[in-house]
């Protein structure tokens, strides 16, 4: 008899409904997976037989074949392991075969038959509920992650034996009540900008790009606390909005990586290592995963020592930076990740690297080489390009505390209020993201301003990408200001057009 357990596999984020068929008849013992498993699939049929020998059932001496369709859709993970043991269950008479088609059901199996947590658990639950099941049967390691969505029965069981119990009686269980109000409320970064020394500039630019979701290169010598200045910009970030957390939780618990299925809560901040690989970054494997950039989706991605990155991989950011989205293609899927991120990258000056290229070449000729490095295109979309100095021993040891990332946070969530009451609030990538007709709109010069950016774009050898982001920086400096106007003041302009700094013919 042939019995059929609602299950799911991931694609990209999104998770697709996978039909477990079950079915045993005569001929020889044994179990048969098909339906494109991976290794770890494949894996379960002794990881199933221990579990159900260890709670006190036995594995039918059938032969039993188990089919996972769409069988031309690739599937990995060991979250089929409960259902392929449900469907077996059912066989053999331990419950109601008729409760099982409520419910849809994930998790991995110890031996003992514990239940264990898989990856992926809170894309199934919004699939359970568009597809109308009863309620969702899960590990009680993912029932965190899962209780994020609403209109749903979420079950969160410890074993095998508990998940039999649960389908012979569901009165005896009560679903999981939704966790995200107390989540939202139950927020505070760790790090705070009073602990940072001196740098005023350099705080008043990460609050610019904090206002507006400006990119964000730091370029100085070491210890000047380029990385300390990144590691605080997101406790002045505007806190996640409930959509925020489900799509940041999301993505990372189809990565694997929520400990204990804690929810993010937390806007990210990824650094990775500038060994990294283009699909470490970007995001890649023959079933693709999220790179670095989509886990810092709706945070922070700080790239340290930017000109040590490989320039390929470098050249890979201009995509998500413009689209606030990767695709990545293969030959048989085509999943898209989101990548909604700040970026903030940080750099030695060339005079702090000098002596490494003082062998050959002229002064001019080797810092022209060290800072092509970083290709033109990319540059231009890094909004904000700062000099960060060395600290002085003034700042160092003043007694005077630097302002509290509460008050600089409070500024910025009323600059952001400015921008979605003018380009309403799905604009959520803030000034960074403006449109050309809102550029028209809302970035607007009379005569000095139009005087001043000519000589800037002359004596700067702007592009026009470059004249561009001016006009954003300069919107948002007036945001900060409480400047509604649509007609940029000159003062404004002046100061974003101090934050190219590359752009500067003397650097």
């Amino acid at each position: 008899m042939l019995f059929k357990v609602a299950s799911a596999s991931l694609v990209g984020i999104e998770a697709k409904l996978i039909e477990v068929e079950v079915d045993v008849s005569t001929g020889l013992p044994g179990l048969i997976l098909v339906g494109l498993p991976d290794p770890s699939i494949k894996e379960s049929r002794e990881r199933v037989r221990a579990a159900l020998r260890n709670c006190g059932y036995d594995f039918p001496r059938k032969k039993v074949t188990i089919n996972l369709a769409p069988a031309d859709q690739r599937k990995e993970g060991s979250s089929f392991d409960v259902p392929i043991a449900v469907g077996i269950l059912a066989h053999q008479g331990v419950f109601p075969s008729t409760r099982i088609s409520k419910y849809l059901f994930m998790g991995e199996l110890a031996l003992d038959g514990q239940l264990k947590p898989v990856k992926g658990v809170l894309s199934a639950a919004f699939l359970a509920r568009e597809e109308n099941f009863e309620g969702l049967v899960i590990p009680q390691g993912n029932l965190e992650e899962a209780s994020l969505v609403q209109g749903i029965d979420i079950y969160g069981l410890a074993s095998l034996s508990e998940t039999i119990e649960f389908l012979r009686d569901a009165s005896k269980f009560l679903p999981a009540t939704c966790c995200l109000q107390k989540v939202c409320l139950e927020r505070d970064y760790p790090l705070d900008f009073q602990e940072v020394r001196g740098q005023y500039q350099a705080k008043r630019a990460l609050e610019i790009a904090a206002a507006g979701n400006h990119n964000v290169l730091m370029i100085g010598p070491p210890g000047a606390g380029k990385t300390m200045l990144a590691r605080r910009l997101p406790s002045i970030l505007p806190p996640m909005t409930e959509e925020e957390i489900i799509e940041v939780t999301r993505i990372y618990s189809v990565a694997g990586l929520l400990p204990g299925g804690q929810i993010v809560s937390h806007r990210p901040f990824r650094s990775p290592h500038h060994s990294v690989s283009d699909a470490g970054l970007i995001g890649g494997g023959i079933i693709p995963r999220p790179g670095e950039v989509s886990l810092a989706h709706r945070g922070v991605l700080f790239l340290d020592e930017l000109s040590e990155y490989k320039r390929q991989v470098l050249e890979n950011l201009r995509q998500p930076l413009e689209d606030g989205c990767v695709t990545i293609c293969r030959l048989n899927s085509r999943v898209t990740f989101p990548s909604a991120f700040m970026l903030v990258a940080a750099m030695n000056s060339f005079e702090d690297s000098y002596n490494v290229y003082s062998s050959s070449g002229s002064y001019f000729s080797q810092k022209t080489r060290f800072y092509s490095r970083i290709s033109k295109p990319l540059l231009d979309r890094i909004d904000i390009q700062i000099e960060v100095p060395k600290i002085t021993f003034q700042d160092l040891n003043s007694v005077k505390r630097g302002e509290h990332s509460t008050a600089i946070r409070e500024r910025i969530i009323a600059a952001r209020q400015i921008q979605w009451q003018r380009n309403g609030r799905q604009n959520s990538g803030g000034n960074a993201k403006l449109s050309g007709k809102d550029i028209k709109r809302y970035c607007q010069l009379n005569e000095e301003g139009r005087r001043l950016m000519k000589r800037a774009m002359e004596n700067l050898n702007l592009s026009a990408r470059a004249y561009i982001r001016i006009l954003k920086v300069a919107r948002t400096i007036a945001d900060l200001d409480g400047d509604d106007s649509p007609e940029l003041k000159p003062q404004f302009l002046a100061e974003a057009i101090q934050y190219r700094l590359l752009d500067k013919p003397d650097f």
